[in-house]
């Protein structure tokens, strides 16, 4: 049986959720390079990341309902100033503490950069902490 990457992910985590969400689907997949990428996390860029990888016969079904689900979670965010759904989760680099840890981390040798996760409108570029239904 032959298997097609069709997305990758820099957290295991994320890519065990999708990977659930399709074999309740009944669709075959597996992750490449998950326990590398587990154990060394430097290498997340230079591997291209946790990779999903779908049965060839079931590539266009999968893509199909990752898009689906995409398109429910990007309904449910919404722009409390332009009212645009073009909406996700970032990490944000424009708070001073985002820039003291990168800074930090280049003159300690700690590659473990944090980042405040923030809402970004890519409409009209809001930046905001909270969901609007969660307030």
């Amino acid at each position: 049986m032959n298997f097609i990457s069709i997305q990758s992910y820099s957290n295991y985590i994320d890519a065990h959720i999708v990977m659930g969400q399709l074999e309740e689907q009944g669709i075959v997949c597996w992750l490449k390079d998950e326990y590398t990428l587990t154990i060394d996390p430097i290498l997340t860029n230079a591997l291209g990341g946790i990779k999903l990888m779908v049965a060839e016969n079931q590539v266009q079904r999968a893509l199909d309902l990752l898009e689906a689900q995409s398109r429910e979670v990007h309904k449910t965010q919404v722009c409390p100033k332009c009212s645009s759904f073009d909406v996700d989760m970032i990490s944000s680099n424009r708070s001073a503490r985002n820039w003291f840890t990168a800074i930090s981390g280049f003159l300690l040798g700690d590659y473990a950069i944090g980042g405040k996760k923030v809402f970004h409108c890519f409409n009209c570029g809001l930046e905001w902490n909270k969901s609007p239904e969660s307030e």
